[in-house]
């Protein structure tokens, strides 16, 4: 199997990304049993609450740092 840049989808946009993140990491805690303390804890500042916030403000904030950082463009900080 050959991983590609777009794997045959539309590019994401930065919500869908994070949410794509957020799913992949909720994933791997899962399989290793729910055993490690600091990804449950990345998880719960990472949850989107209903209104679409992070559950930890900076989270958002470091996400789209992230994403200007590896892109080069994305929204002005928050």
């Amino acid at each position: 199997m050959t991983v590609t840049d777009t794997l045959g989808v539309q590019e994401l946009s930065i919500r869908e990304a994070y949410q794509c993140m957020f799913r992949f990491l909720d994933s791997y805690w899962e399989r290793g049993g729910k055993s490690d303390d600091q990804i449950a804890m990345l998880l719960g500042g990472m949850a989107l609450s209903s209104d679409g916030i992070t559950m930890d403000p900076a989270m958002m904030s470091d996400w789209l740092e992230a994403v200007r950082a590896v892109t080069g463009k994305g929204p002005a900080p928050l």
